[in-house]
């Protein structure tokens, strides 16, 4: 029997441990600080052991980590480093759904001397956005050709049947993420010019996007494009941008949000503020009066009848919802709220859209291609995140294990020995993209 470990049993978590327990000869143990996750998600299922970790004890962990043959970190990211370390002194493999830092890219070297792999940004965005782009890249390369311009964007969305709220947004995992990240700084390449932005000003900088047979999203960018140049050998690319799609009015009303400070995690340490509205006032340096709602259109420069006043109005910045105790600062407090306003239920479906453009060259012709995804979640199931991000990771341990995948070293699946199997077993599970190619 082979052995993987899976830490952590967030939201994303149950679609990649039913896939591993569905698999011959593969025992799965899932540690959680909340060991009761982990025994849902398993289920009673006799391959699957569910064991409490707090992930602080290195022991504990360590002593998990040495009695696996694949380790899949689905911790916050800030721990992927301290498991990556320790799968490289017990040579174990590890694969991440997140972003490589650079401490975790450090590990390269030793990495490939303890003969593993450290396979990161295995999952939705990032992960199948990389898989999918290289292999129009890969394609357009074997054909001579080269690409001038690349676009991509990503949306995890409330499907437009269930998107039955102002915000147009539901949230299928954590706020908080989703929060800090609209705090990020953003820079991109435009025609041969590096475009950055501010994480206050990245809201500002948003366009209306028709996807077809999909709907009209506005798109922001997202974090750092330019990179992508090098990491997906676009060498003569004049043009690269990665973005983040959203229903209409999301951009206005997130952009109003943080210049009123609802993004700032500073602790707030004043006794006397006990409701919503007492934080709106104490960030805007006013009272919190029957004039509150008037003071915060006048400082937004926003007329009050403004569709973003009423969106703030309705989401409770200006009520007497009470404060979570167990929390001291604004961004906190928003996620608390957030959530339980606008939290995606067991009977309403999410959407994933992902749409990339290309522009390739090929002598004196050029040709426009795209490539989309479009899924659904499943209802009383698993939402198209859970399922997007969890299924490509799965995948990946299962190709680990079978040695169809036998990379060394940090990695991030861009390699057609690593994305070409697992889109083709995507596709098998219905996630899959609609290409279109046009002269031009």
């Amino acid at each position: 029997m082979k052995n993987v470990l899976v830490l952590g049993a967030g939201m994303v978590s149950r679609p990649l441990v039913r896939y591993l327990l569905d698999l011959t000869d593969v025992k799965v143990t899932m540690a959680s600080r909340t060991v009761e996750k982990a025994s849902s998600i398993i289920d009673n299922h006799s391959d699957g052991i569910p064991v409490s970790l707090d992930v602080s004890n290195d022991e504990k962990l360590e002593s998990l980590i040495i009695n696996a043959d694949v380790v899949v970190s689905l911790l916050p990211y800030t721990y992927h480093v301290k498991v990556a370390k320790m799968c490289i002194s017990h040579k174990k493999h590890l694969v991440t759904t997140s972003y490589v830092s650079a401490e975790m890219n450090a590990l390269d070297k030793k990495a490939n001397e303890a003969g593993i792999l450290l396979l990161n940004e295995c999952g939705l965005d990032p992960g199948i956005d990389h898989m999918s782009a290289m292999k129009i890249i890969h394609e357009v390369e074997q054909r001579n050709g080269y690409i001038e311009s690349f676009h991509s964007t990503t949306g995890a969305l409330p499907s437009h049947e269930h998107n039955t709220n102002p915000f147009g947004y539901k949230f299928s995992w954590s706020p908080r993420g989703v929060l800090l990240a609209s705090r990020n700084p953003a820079k991109w390449l435009e025609k041969g010019e590096i475009i950055s932005i501010s994480g206050e000003n990245l809201f500002e900088h948003y366009r209306l996007q028709d996807v077809l047979d999909v709907g009209t999203f506005e798109n922001y960018p997202n974090r750092d494009s330019v990179q992508y140049k090098e990491i997906y050998g676009l060498n003569k690319a004049k043009t690269v941008y990665r973005g983040t799609f959203r229903m209409t009015g999301w951009c206005e009303t997130l952009r109003s949000i943080s210049k009123m400070g609802w993004l700032d995690d500073t602790i707030v340490s004043d006794s006397n503020l006990n409701t919503y509205a007492d934080i709106t006032a104490y960030l805007l340096k006013t009272k919190n009066d029957d004039t509150l709602y008037e003071k915060t259109a006048s400082y937004l420069h926003l007329p009050s009848y403004s569709a973003v006043m009423k969106r703030l109005d309705w989401l409770g910045l200006f009520s007497d919802i009470t404060l979570p105790k167990e929390k001291d600062n604004p961004l906190d407090y928003l996620n608390v709220l957030t959530l339980k306003k606008m939290f995606l239920s067991q009977d309403e479906k999410d959407m994933i859209v992902m749409h990339h453009e290309f522009i390739a060259v090929y002598g004196d012709q050029k040709e426009y291609l795209t490539s989309t995804l479009v899924n659904y979640g499943e209802l009383h199931g698993d939402s198209a995140v859970a399922r997007t991000v969890a299924c490509p990771a799965a995948i990946a341990v299962k190709l680990i294990l079978n040695k169809t995948i036998d990379q060394t070293g940090v990695h991030i699946p861009i390699k057609p020995e690593i994305y070409l199997p697992i889109l083709k077993e995507l596709e098998t599970m219905n996630i899959s993209f609609t290409e279109t190619r046009n002269p031009l």
